[in-house]
């Protein structure tokens, strides 16, 4: 049975999207996970990956051409199938039933109707597409509880999604009438998460009946009902303002302040904790900027739970309910150590000169550069000579990118995440090593975005910090590889002959053997070493 694909909302705002590319054909075959367009949204364009097999029977819209969410985009089904009834009617829900089925279920389904008659003023809140290979979330904490007044700004509530845990922030005022999905609880995008609307607006039916049809069907006249089901929250988005400190700011409001020419540090949020929201930016004069100086929310002490007394000699067990990142973890991890066939290359590079080059680059003023800072860059410049490395498997080719966004792993304390630096060859070291303490400050805080976590083509991994010498790593798939790396060590070597201390570090590639030949590998890390070792050579 042919699957009719919409337009797909990748971002909380998106109301409309561009089709940059097609990566697909009609007549192509389409498996599980390959991508069929590059889309533009209204924050980035982002590769939209199928989760339908069969043949492209159809494209609704062609490159370079908008439409709104929801639109039909494509049709996947069997060759040769008959999909005219389908495209006639590409703008309706994607159900791909029989006329018939369809009229005689809208006879039968009074719901829509209680739907449509939504009460003035309220609004439904559904569990946001917070990245493009969401497909549920989970809701960690409410931060409002139901008859709490909700002031444009606030936050609702922090939602786990398969990326990380975001801040979830409301665009709408009024009171919280009633919350669809409880603390730990998971559900699919576009569930119903929350009701919001005027004190004690009588809103029985309306939960019922969108838990029991999912999302609503709107008929012609329920347009206005449709658009005020749309997700009406979003991701916390912040700013660098001019001292270095973190602005808060919701999407929409940066949006309109770019759209005004308006500098984020130079407004005052009313928001919770001092966030910018829509109304500060469009009250915003620039002859108040003088006054208008926002305070750094004060720092709140987090209080550690006493560990529990466990009496000498007595069996005693803990169990620790998995988070959704935790699951994510074990999932991705365990697909990819058994089906990507890992090997491991090790080397061992000598740091005395990249130490004499660190200490003359952070002797610049306002520069601070790591080592890590370093190996990033290395690896950038080495990925361009061995383009091999940087690719990823696809049952029918591999796909060899010549662009290069390394992402670098951060420990957090619910797991793992690995945000991306894209156009790493780009950067400079300096930019480097900015970009990673933004994002690993931001990762540990929860406040990274899901964007900021997609389209790696290469992997980082450092337990040096932690003295550990030599590990490897599984592969962050679709990635080809992963790079591991040690502590610096001050131990004897040998010199010309001689024994002198020296500083070395332990390098560990863990390559996946579908893409990336043995001699492959160790070309690209006698390439690093070489680089590492004298980083001179990388201005070459």
């Amino acid at each position: 049975m042919a699957t009719i694909i919409t337009m797909p909302r990748l971002s909380d705002t998106m109301t409309e999207g561009t089709v940059a590319t097609w990566l697909k054909k009609v007549g192509d075959k389409i498996s599980e996970g390959d991508i069929l367009a590059e889309i533009e949204t209204d924050k980035a364009t982002m590769e939209f990956e199928s989760f339908n097999e069969g043949t492209l029977l159809y494209i609704g819209i062609p490159e370079g051409e908008t439409a709104p969410v929801d639109s039909l985009l494509a049709i996947i089904g069997t060759e040769g199938e008959d999909i005219s009834a389908l495209i006639a009617g590409g703008s309706a829900p994607a159900t791909a039933e029989a006329p018939a089925k369809t009229e005689a279920k809208k006879e039968e389904a009074p719901a829509p109707t209680a739907i449509a008659a939504l009460p003035k003023g309220v609004v439904v809140v559904t569990m946001p597409r917070l990245s493009d290979t969401m497909t549920e979330g989970t809701v960690a904490t409410w931060l409002k509880k139901v008859g709490d007044s909700v002031a444009e700004g606030d936050i609702l509530a922090e939602i786990e999604t398969d990326k990380a845990t975001m801040e979830f922030e409301s665009f709408n005022e009024g009171t919280l009438l009633y919350i669809g999905i409880q603390e730990e609880s998971t559900a699919p995008v576009d569930s119903l998460l929350a009701i919001i609307g005027p004190a004690g607006t009588d809103i029985s039916g309306i939960a019922e009946n969108y838990t029991a049809g999912g999302t609503p069907q709107a008929a012609a006249p329920v347009e206005e009902a449709k658009a005020a089901t749309a997700t009406t929250a979003a991701p916390i988005v912040q700013e660098a303002s001019t001292d270095g400190q973190r602005i808060l700011a919701s999407p929409l409001a940066k949006k309109i302040a770019s759209d005004k020419g308006i500098q984020l540090n130079q407004v005052k949020g009313s928001g919770e904790n001092g966030r910018i929201v829509k109304s500060d930016i469009e009250n915003f004069t620039p002859q108040a900027t003088a006054q208008n100086v926002a305070a750094a929310p004060a720092k709140t002490e987090t209080v550690v739970a006493p560990k529990p007394y466990v009496p000498a000699g007595e069996v005693f067990t803990e169990e620790i309910k998995n988070s959704q990142m935790r699951k994510i973890i074990a999932k991705r991890l365990a697909e990819s150590l058994f089906t990507a066939p890992h090997y491991n290359l090790v080397i061992e590079v000598t740091m005395d000169e990249a130490m004499k080059s660190r200490a003359i680059i952070n002797s610049v003023p306002d520069t601070k550069v790591s080592f890590n800072d370093m190996v990033i860059k290395a690896c950038a410049i080495a990925l361009k000579k061995h383009p091999k490395i940087n690719s990823q498997w696809r049952e029918d080719a591999i796909i060899i990118n010549h662009h290069v966004n390394i992402g670098v792993a951060v420990a957090v304390e619910d797991g793992l995440v690995v945000p991306v630096l894209p156009f790493t060859d780009g950067m400079s070291l300096s930019q480097i090593g900015g970009s990673v303490r933004d994002l690993a400050g931001r990762a540990k805080n929860k406040k990274l975005l899901p964007s900021e976590m997609e389209g790696s083509t290469f992997t980082i991994s450092n337990l040096g910090m932690f003295g550990i010498t030599e590990f490897n790593s599984i592969i962050n798939q679709p990635n080809s590889a992963i790079l591991s790396v040690g502590a610096i060590v001050e131990k004897p070597v040998v010199k010309n002959g001689q024994i002198v201390v020296g500083n070395t570090m332990m390098l560990s590639l863990a390559c996946d053997h579908r893409t990336i030949d043995g001699a492959t590998g160790a070309q690209f890390l006698q390439t690093l070493k070489q680089y590492i070792e004298n980083p001179v050579t990388m201005l070459a």
